[in-house]
This record gives structure tokens, C-alpha cells and sequence, in this order.
């Protein structure tokens, strides 16, 4: 027998009933609404910061610091020739054009072209920046890179 989507069902014990608090004495809930009896969280209007410790010192604070984040970090599109081997010689390989054909979903700072595979054709690329293996490659083939400045 077949089960179809409309008649799956969770396993049971999977759902429960939310506690409805502050329902009065029946609903098992009664008089501190599952608050406890005094204290800074019992009160009413009662909302601490997240990671806030009753006044310890929050762990945050206790954890040492390390390293820094350089916010001047370029952000490349890497590609390797083994990507760039399928495109035929007649055409010039641009980041315009490999977004167009999917090879690169997002550009960044710019475009990087690695060393990685092999070219059986001189390609014309055109990227801001090339690896020192690539552009051995990439004149090897009898193609010619060209770095986009700006």
C-alpha cells in the first residue's frame, strides 16, 4: 500500500501541547506561571541581554581574544586553466564572459586565474590577477594574458 504526503503523520510523542502559562491554578501552571518564587527573572517587564550572567563576568569577556580581521582583504574568483581548457581559441576569456557561461557565479574584487590542469589551446584571458604557474601555462599554449588593472 501505497502512502501518499497528505497521510504522513509524525511518530507519536513528536508533538505536544505548548505550556499555556499564567492560566490560573488548574492548568498546572498556577500562581508563579512556571517563574519560580523571587528574583530578577520572576518580575514582570523582566528582559536581560542575551549572554547577560546575573553580573559574573559573561563569558564573552572571559574568553581571550585572538587575531584580527584585516577589513581590507581582497576577495578573488578563482578559476584554474582546467576550467578554461573547454573554451575554444577564437574566443576572449573575460570575467563578463565567465559569469555569462557559469563558470564564476560571483566576481568579487576581481578575477584569479590558477595553474591548475593543462591548455591545449592559446587562449586570450583577460584578469586581474594570474598566478605564476598559469601564466608559464598560458604562454606555453601560445596564449596571451592580459591584467585588468583598475
Amino acid at each position: 500500500m501505497a502512502t501518499h504526503v497528505g497521510t504522513l503523520r509524525g511518530p507519536r510523542g513528536a508533538h505536544h501541547r505548548p505550556k499555556r502559562i499564567g492560566q490560573g491554578m488548574g492548568s498546572g501552571h498556577g500562581k508563579t506561571a512556571t517563574r519560580g518564587s523571587k528574583g530578577q527573572r520572576s518580575r514582570a517587564g523582566s528582559r536581560l541581554r542575551p549572554g547577560f550572567e546575573g553580573g559574573q563576568m559573561p563569558l564573552q569577556r572571559r574568553l581571550p581574544k585572538r587575531g584580527f580581521t584585516n577589513i581590507f582583504k581582497k576577495h578573488f574568483a578563482l578559476v584554474n586553466l582546467s576550467d578554461l581548457a573547454r573554451f575554444s581559441a577564437e574566443q576572449t576569456i573575460t570575467p563578463e564572459f565567465l559569469l555569462r557561461t557559469g563558470v564564476v557565479k560571483k566576481l568579487g574584487d576581481g578575477l584569479k586565474v590558477l595553474g591548475d590542469g593543462e591548455l591545449k589551446v592559446g587562449l586570450e584571458i583577460h584578469a586581474h590577477r594570474f598566478s605564476k604557474s598559469a601564466l608559464e601555462k598560458i604562454q606555453k599554449a601560445g596564449g596571451k594574458a592580459e591584467v585588468i588593472r583598475g
